[in-house]
């Protein structure tokens, strides 16, 4: 089953999308990862959804990636002993540790490494900021804080720290369970959420103790601080705008957004635009005019793939919403001016014979009439590399490894296949014309390119470019 499009969808399986119909529906749709959101669900329900999309995998013959997004750190107020109270405008309001339930006067706050990291100037945000306070005064037990945006206060709402990179780890007891587990699972990617630093990336990675595809969330504004380290030690990122958006001004995010879709292609690294896509469509049958040109946008800017959130985990219609995102991101992709805006954003190759090859391979496709672009990868390099250059035609990325072909569904343009592990050009050659026209990419006597490394099964060695046509 081909896609005739080159950004891709991925869409969380909940509560709504837990059976074999639904499941094989969200895919016929147009979902080409499948997000598994360790927030909510439980570690049997995770395993059933995986073994059924490992069964649609094997009855469609195409990689399906699967996503596992640990929850991360939650921090939130204590209990209140006489029910929601209301803060005033301008009031002073404190937070401790002490666990006694709150009053008018202040709550507990159950988390040291919050009361560490706060200082005069540092602002609180409650409950997704419905209410904001900046803190006067601080040590390590307790804070003061005045009120800016007053509002009711229920118990054990979130807190968000704006100002402040607090000393805690991004991996919970139950993210490190949940991360051994989905591991074991076999999940292709693992998305890390309340990223701070790069170094939070290395935690994981030595858990793990194997390699593994790690995606970075950017959700807070002090990983957009450190972007560039964040994205170097990531193997992907996601741009988590819900979060974003509630501890930043609404204006700064879609700069933001623009900013870290530019960083992460520039990098060569999958980008994902996720959050609030078409939120209207968990109840109604279509999105808002406002929300179709929100998911065009990131389309624009060269997104990997856009995802979709409650819209199919829990919403009423979530085969209709990932049938919807994918005849906008058609529509995009067929506006010229979606490839002159592609072309003109380009980043310049860096100077390694790998990205020669893959900038060669873009620019054949722009000059020749070539039908696909093939790339042969034991590591995922190459297709990754080819893709960055958001080549005009579309990328066949054969390896022998399934891990990567699933792997690859994520990334813009790619039509991951198996293929056998080869010795010999001419057999690579011999193949790539084999494979383009089982899989519909080109017919006799089109033109295809292919690209590779020699020696081969040698990661980042791209290092082979031969345009071929294929026989009548």
């Amino acid at each position: 089953m081909r896609r005739y499009r080159r950004a891709k969808i991925v869409a969380t399986l909940g509560p709504a999308t837990s059976s074999r119909e639904a499941i094989r529906a969200l895919f016929e749709a147009g979902a080409d990862v499948f997000r598994f959101n360790f927030s909510h669900g439980s570690h049997e329900e995770h395993r059933a959804r995986y073994e059924i999309v490992r069964a649609l995998e094997t009855e469609t013959g195409r990689p399906i990636a699967v996503l596992a997004d640990l929850q991360g750190p939650k921090l939130r107020i204590g209990r209140l002993a006489a029910g929601p109270l209301m803060l005033e405008k301008d009031s002073r309001f404190a937070f401790d540790l002490d666990p006694a339930p709150g009053t008018r006067e202040r709550v507990p706050l159950p988390h040291p490494e919050v009361f560490a990291a706060l200082k005069p100037g540092v602002e609180l945000l409650i409950d997704d900021g419905k209410l904001r306070l900046v803190v006067e005064e601080a040590n390590e037990a307790s804070a003061v804080a005045r009120v800016v945006v007053g509002g009711p206060l229920s118990e054990r709402k979130g807190v968000s720290v704006v100002g402040a990179v607090l000393p805690v780890s991004a991996l919970t007891e139950k993210d490190r369970v949940d991360l051994a587990f989905a591991l074991a699972l076999g999940a292709d990617w693992i998305a890390l959420s309340f990223v701070q630093r790069a170094e939070d990336l290395d935690e994981v990675r030595t858990l793990a103790n194997r390699p593994i595809a790690l995606m970075a969330k950017l959700e807070k504004p002090s990983a957009i601080e450190g972007l560039a380290a964040i994205i170097a030690g990531a193997d992907a990122v996601m741009v988590a705008r819900g979060d974003l958006g509630v501890e930043m001004a609404p204006e700064q995010v879609p700069i933001v957004q623009r900013r870290i879709v530019h960083a992460a292609r520039a990098a060569g690294k999958p980008v994902i635009v996720a959050t609030q896509m078409l939120e209207s469509m968990i109840q109604a049958p279509t999105p808002t005019r406002a929300e179709a040109s929100d998911v065009a946008t990131a389309i624009y800017e060269g997104a990997d793939a856009v995802m979709l959130s409650a819209e199919t985990a829990s919403g009423h219609y979530p085969v209709e919403a990932v049938a919807i995102m994918n005849r906008i991101i058609e529509a995009v992709e067929a506006d010229p001016h979606y490839r002159a805006g592609l072309d003109a954003a380009n980043p310049a190759p860096q100077p390694e014979v790998s990205d020669l090859i893959c900038d060669a391979l873009q620019r054949s496709a722009a000059i020749l009439p070539i039908a696909a672009l093939v790339t042969y990868t034991t590591s995922g390099y190459t297709s990754l590399r080819t893709a960055r250059e958001r080549p005009a035609a579309p990328i066949l990325s054969l390896t022998p490894e399934r891990a990567i072909a699933r792997r690859l569904a994520l990334v813009w343009g790619t039509h991951p296949m198996l293929s056998r592990q080869f010795d010999h050009v001419t057999d690579i050659v011999d193949d790539a014309c084999a494979m383009t026209r089982q899989e519909g990419l080109a017919t006799s006597g089109d033109l295809i390119a292919i690209a590779g490394g020699m020696p081969f099964g040698v990661k980042g060695s791209t290092n082979l470019l031969r345009i071929a046509q294929l026989p009548a």
